[in-house]
């Protein structure tokens, strides 16, 4: 009996995912993640075979240094959501922890109410490989997530530095966490950063840290008006809220819609989802190009020898890359 061809393969996974099914999705997920030749070739012909049903949700990315409580106000505000009968996907991007893999349990262990919600899907991204390798999947992730009707997409960063601009590249609406207190104003986190954001939110806003958080809040205030908006159409607020509690995640998604609202009808969202999708194809390229460097036995043989030479002075960075360039051509 003859196997399935690919093309009917991919038109069956078209099929179910549109039409809701989560392990089809789950399934496609994994062929986009696979490094295999064939899988990438069927991931990328799903995805193009899918790109009409998607575009339409909305796309958080959410940020913040360790004990924010990044997770809480995830499962708080996705929970919100499928309450108001949204689905909602909720992405990991983490390029740093490469022992396991990522952990699909871990992320569900800590969204605990989401995790049991049928109207929401939990997935982390590969945790190996270079930050553009994985923010690429992650957004091939969010198309198939669409795809399946899920209307809102939350993306978190559990790095700092680089993954907070990736992350802002791949989504509509870019929202810092900062905690209450602490006598500094921008705890730590880089200008950039805070430069991205697209909201600040003070959590952690109840009982004791009330009173922190409105200065802290106010602070920040100060700040964003030393630093020029991105957007003609957007002023970034600072707000406080409580994970915990509930209270603020109402007024925090209303401004959400506000600025999705706004952006629109002046034409930028589309613009800014036009220019992410070409910075998308060049991060695709990039990656796919650095590919051969990292599996080709001969080139990681002869890596360590040409990095030495370029070191030592011995070869210039042009001849190496030059010398590099021919061994991927051979």
């Amino acid at each position: 009996m003859a196997s399935p061809s690919p093309s009917s393969d991919i038109e069956r996974l078209t099929r179910d995912i549109r039409a809701g099914d989560r392990t089809a999705l789950s399934r496609a997920i994994t062929l986009v993640e696979s490094k295999r030749a064939d899988h990438r070739q069927t991931a990328t012909a799903l995805t193009q075979a899918l790109l009409p049903a998607t575009g339409k949700a909305v796309r958080v990315g959410i940020t913040g240094s360790p004990g924010v409580g990044k997770s809480t106000l995830i499962d708080a505000l996705g929970s919100l959501l499928t309450q108001q009968s949204r689905k909602v996907a909720v992405l990991t991007v983490d390029p740093s922890s490469r022992r396991t893999g990522g952990s699909i349990l871990a992320d569900k262990t800590r969204m605990a109410r989401l995790a049991g919600d049928a109207n929401a899907f939990i997935r982390p991204s590969p945790a190996s490989g270079t930050l553009g390798g994985v923010a690429a999947k992650t957004r091939e992730t969010m198309l198939l997530c669409e795809a399946g009707g899920y209307d809102v997409v939350l993306v978190e960063t559990m790095g700092v530095g680089q993954s907070e601009i990736a992350v802002a590249d791949m989504t509509d609406f870019f929202l810092v966490l900062v905690l209450p207190g602490g006598g500094d104003e921008w705890q730590g986190l880089k200008k950039g950063v805070v430069e991205l954001a697209d909201m600040i939110a003070i959590n952690k806003a109840d009982g004791d840290n009330l009173a922190r958080a409105k200065i802290t809040a106010a602070e920040y205030g100060a700040a964003l008006h030393i630093l020029s908006s991105s957007s003609p159409n957007w002023t970034p607020p600072v707000i406080t809220c409580s994970a915990l509690s509930g209270d603020g995640i109402g007024a925090l998604w209303e401004k959400i819609l506000d600025h999705r609202r706004r952006l629109t009808a002046s034409g930028e969202m589309a613009a800014r989802r036009g220019e992410q999708q070409v910075k998308w194809m060049w991060t695709m390229l990039e990656d796919r190009l650095l590919t051969p460097l990292q599996s080709d036995r001969a080139l990681k043989a002869a890596l360590p020898r040409i990095e030495a030479d370029v070191s030592a002075g011995r070869l210039a960075p042009a001849a190496a890359a030059e010398k590099l360039v021919a061994m991927l051509g051979r």
